[in-house]
């Protein structure tokens, strides 16, 4: 499986490919971060997220595409840049109909560390070991893109398996009425 991971972000949206599978070894595919300057109006900013963002699935044809999922913090102004540019995200997967999926940074940090409460350091040293690096993926956001695809590898196909379970179970309960 080649998940893509976006950790959003309006100036820094870092971005992650990782192949693999549950109880393969993983690897890097790329990781990079796409940046837009605060100069900029809002919009065009998010033009060019989404420009970076299609040439990523593009380039990588990602079966599925990860996504950190935003919760409210007490900077308003920083959570609504972040969840633009989660936005844009989703609308170019689902343009190509690749599955999306949204992680919470503490099942990110759980899956990749073992502890929920892991800071990113730590995060993007799991990481650089997962994946038999030289060196931490730099900056901070590159690191977690990289580790919300891998928590989709690990976590995301058994949660794509009960979902299908239980619209399978549904459509069954359905036709038997």
């Amino acid at each position: 499986m080649r998940v893509l991971g976006i950790d959003p972000g309006l100036t820094r949206c870092g971005m992650g490919v990782v192949d693999g599978s549950i109880g393969r070894p993983l690897s890097l595919v790329d990781v990079g971060v796409l940046r837009t300057t605060s100069s900029l109006p809002v919009w065009e900013r998010l033009v060019t997220i989404e420009k970076g963002v299609d040439a990523w699935l593009d380039e990588h044809q990602p079966d599925a595409v990860a996504i950190e999922r935003i919760f409210a913090r007490s900077d308003v102004s920083t959570i609504m840049g972040t969840a633009q540019a989660a936005g844009i995200a989703m609308v170019c997967a689902a343009r190509r109909g690749v599955p999306v999926a949204l992680h919470t940074p503490s099942e990110v940090k759980a899956a990749v560390s073992g502890n929920g409460r892991a800071d990113k350091a730590q995060v993007g040293l799991m990481v650089t070991r997962l994946l038999r690096l030289d060196a931490m993926p730099k900056p901070a956001d590159a690191a977690d893109a990289l580790a919300l695809a891998i928590t989709h590898i690990w976590r995301g196909g058994a949660q794509n398996r009960l979902e299908a379970a239980v619209a399978a179970q549904a459509l069954k309960v359905g036709a038997h009425k």
